[in-house]
Order: C-alpha cells, then structure tokens, then sequence
C-alpha cells in the first residue's frame, strides 16, 4: 500500500491567504457539498471538518447511513455516527443530505431473506423496505433536507438492473421506495441517483424510469448525476448534452459525487486488483504519480475544474447543488479502486488538506478572473 504523508495540520493552514470560500463565490447558483466519511464525522479528522466548515454549506455521509452501516440487523440500527453527523450540519446550517435507502450495493444478504435463509416474497420484501425507510428517514424528519431514495436501479444498457429488489418486488419497486419516503416525511426532497449518465443508453433508460414515475404521479423532486470523471473523458459537449436530456424531466439536477481522476482508466472486468499484483512497467503505467501530483497534471485538472464549474454555471438554473465525493484527495475512493495501493489525486483539496491549483482556477472562474 502507498504510504501517504501524515493529514495533521493547524487551522490556521486551511485560511490560506484569506481565500475566499466556495460557497460564497457560488451563493447565487448552486449548494457547494462534500462527503464525509465516519472518521471525519466522529470527530477523527478535525482539520477536514473545519475545511469543510468553511467552504461547503451542503453534506453527504459517503456510508453511515447506507443499508449495511445503519441497519446491519435485523434487529438493530446505529444511529450514533447519522446522530453526529446531522448535527454538524445543523450546527453549520447546511443543507443536509441522506444517503442511500435502497440500493443494490451494500445492503445484506439478510434483506432479501426470511429466518430460515430463504428468498422473501414481494409483499414481505415491501414491508421491510417500508419499516426501513420510515426507522431511518423518521428519525430525521424535518432535519435531513434531501434523500437519495433509489440508487442505481438502471443498467448501462438502459434496461433495469437485475438487483434483488428487482427481482422479487419488479419495476415498480423504485416507485413503491419513492412512495413510502414520501410518507416518511412530506417535506424532504427525494432524489434519484445514478452515475455514467452521458453514456446515452444509460440516459435514456433513466430518463425512461423517471418519466414512468411521473406518469404515475409519483413526485421525484431530483435527478442525482454522480460525476465520476476523468480530467481526459468525457468530453465536455457530452457532458452537457445529458445535462440537457435530463434537465427535460422537469426535476432539479444535481451533482452528486462529483471527482476527476488523473490516472489511467484500468477496466474492472471481475474484482479489485492490487498493484502489487502487476509487473514494475504496468505499475507505473496506472500509478504514475506515487508521490504527488505533476505540475503538468495539476493544471490539466485545474483547467478541467474550471471548464467544468463553467458549464455548470451556464445551466445554474438546472442545478440545486454540487457536492465533491470527498474533502481531500486521501480519502478518495479512486485510490483503491479498481485498483489498491495508487495514488489519485481527483479533489480540489490535497492529501494535508491544503488547496490545490484546482481551486483557484475555479474560484477565479467564479469571480471572472480566468
């Protein structure tokens, strides 16, 4: 594994120069978010939550309130790290996200079976989502502003995803999940969320899939758009294309875990590999940079930022918030994977959670300095 330099640094470090705060240069078009791991919600990173503090108004837990962190059980639910976490956005008055009620990934085998191990039916599948939703999104009524109801529930082909929930509740299983969300509480926003949506095949079944809940007046008050580009792919006009496309539904878009990696793409065609696992030639091929980012890279990134938060502020009417997967660039999902042990660098924010290039060019773009 990659060894990485030591996060802890003075507050004093984050006010560089008296930068101005993302929020702030972007208070007219859009919430500026960041996800939070458990770490940095508990208490264990204080440098990365008092960036946080001062740049973002929006969060996002990355895992604490999927199915597998709050519901491991049947039984039994941890609500200590959502606890914490809803209370440091309200202490901050953010704008608080909860993510994701049902999902494919990271939900038990336990779900989908009855107590002697066996497949559960559609009727007793719906009542355990029920009781999940309404345990989880009743706790924070009136406090988390916006769900992540359904994830992922489309296919790269546009078809649905052949998930559990699909197969023993069917199609309609993202509108019963929207049905008792609302029930749990009226008055948050509820959202679906799905990544690789410029791929137009994905798109369309997603705009296929909202379209057929609206059709039924079931209310999506949001279109979540992952964001996990690369600072070579996809081309902009591709990117705003299917911000177009989507935008047609009538719901708010969003951004919701947004990052552009640096390194080679590598195909995940089975499981995560490790570096370690390649010769020395390919492991410099997909982990170019070991021990900090190029000066050529940091400006390639820096001016795909900058592009990109220019598109995204041309379409502000089409966007309600932003948020990065992350705070800084070592708590990145894309260093392990598809492949452990690499070195990314796809945040504004580096590894002592220091500003990068990346957020200058973007807060100059914002003010009409670039």
């Amino acid at each position: 594994m990659m060894n990485t330099p030591d996060r802890t640094v003075s507050k004093d470090r984050i006010e560089i120069a008296g930068q101005p705060a993302l929020k702030d240069v972007f208070k007219d078009d859009f919430y500026i978010g960041a996800a939070l791991n458990v770490d940095q919600i508990c208490g264990q990173e204080p440098e990365a939550m008092a960036l946080v503090a001062k740049h973002f108004n929006s969060i996002t837990p990355e895992n604490i309130l999927k199915w597998e962190e709050v519901h491991p059980e049947p039984d039994r639910y941890n609500f200590e790290a959502p606890d914490r976490y809803v209370a440091f956005g309200e202490k901050h008055k953010m704008h608080i996200i909860g993510h994701a009620l049902v999902w494919w990934h990271q939900t038990p085998d336990w779900v989908f079976q009855d107590a002697s191990g066996k497949p559960l039916g559609r009727e007793a599948l719906l009542m355990r989502m029920k009781e999940h939703i309404f345990t989880v999104m009743g706790r924070y009524r009136g406090r988390i502003h916006g769900w992540d109801v359904v994830n992922e529930a489309i296919a790269a082909d546009g078809s649905w995803r052949k998930s559990k929930w699909y197969e023993i509740i069917g199609e309609d299983h993202v509108a019963k999940a929207f049905e008792f969300a609302r029930q749990a509480d009226p008055d948050a926003e509820l959202y679906y969320n799905d990544f690789d949506l410029e791929n137009r095949p994905k798109c369309e079944g997603v705009i296929r899939l909202v379209k057929g809940l609206q059709a039924k007046g079931v209310r999506v008050d949001g279109i979540g758009v992952q964001g996990h580009w690369f600072v070579d792919h996809p081309p902009m006009s591709e990117i705003e294309d299917h911000f177009l496309a989507l935008a047609g539904l009538g719901a708010k878009l969003m951004i919701t875990e947004l990052d552009l990696g640096v390194l080679p793409f590598y195909p995940l065609e089975s499981k995560i590999v490790d570096l370690s696992s390649f010769d020395a030639e390919t492991r410099k091929k997909y982990n170019p940079y070991p021990n900090g980012l190029s000066e050529a890279a940091g400006k390639d990134l820096a001016r795909r930022y900058a592009d990109l938060f220019s598109l995204l502020r041309k379409h502000r009417d089409k966007f309600g918030r932003v948020t990065f997967w992350g705070v800084h660039d070592g708590q990145s999902w894309r260093n392990y994977w598809p492949i452990t042990g690499r070195a990314d660098y796809p945040l504004l924010f580096d590894r002592h959670c220091q500003p990068k290039p990346a957020l200058e060019a973007v807060i100059k773009m914002a003010q009409g300095k670039s």
